[in-house]
């Protein structure tokens, strides 16, 4: 099914080039001269090469049709990361090679994630668009800094180094964004 390339998202099946590929990086560009474009990292579904490509726009893609299942993140061990589905209560084992580890640093216990299965495969595994996690490690607050001035690098749950405003604290909870892990704003409690 032919789709707008704008509506791409990390974790879906393309087909480009004869081949079937698996979204990893979607990052929709739109640089002040000239027209926007998708840039797309994949991963190749069965071959395991990568391709980087663009797309305008107005372009149009392959979308390939695959399962889609509503599972929960149980754990990680040395085989690779296990989701239970929701509908049946099976439990997947999801390779490393399926995961990219950028998106796999922010699976937390009891996620709800939607994994993709082509043929009765993992394919892949879309994560919420954004988490709530603590600040573990960040800079002394200063008195008079501005909410708009330069972001201070802090460390998050699960050690992961995130740019935060300098008022921040250690304790606050974040919202931070799973597509490319930037602070997004506090969390409400």
């Amino acid at each position: 099914m032919k789709v707008p390339v704008n509506s791409i998202r990390a974790g879906n099946v393309i087909e480009y080039n004869g081949k079937l590929w698996v979204a990893a990086k979607v990052q929709h560009i739109s640089p002040g001269k000239g027209g926007a474009f998708v840039a797309i990292e994949a991963k190749a579904l069965r071959e395991g090469n990568k391709l980087q490509e663009r797309f305008r726009s107005g372009e149009t893609i392959e979308h390939v049709h695959i399962d889609e299942r509503e599972c929960t993140y149980l754990f990680k061990d040395d085989n690779g990361y296990t989701f239970m589905d929701k509908e049946n209560f099976e439990q997947l084992a999801i390779g490393n090679d399926v995961l990219d580890p950028d998106q796999a640093r922010w699976l937390q216990d009891g996620m709800e994630v939607v994994v993709s299965l082509y043929e009765g495969t993992p394919v892949g595994v879309e994560l919420p668009k954004s988490v709530v996690l603590a600040v573990t490690e960040a800079d002394a607050v200063v008195k008079g800094q501005t909410a708009s001035s330069s972001y201070k690098p802090a460390m998050v749950e699960g050690g992961i180094r995130v740019m935060v405003p300098p008022h921040i604290a250690v304790g606050t909870k974040l919202v931070i964004n799973t597509e490319d892990g930037s602070y997004m704003e506090r969390a409400k409690d």
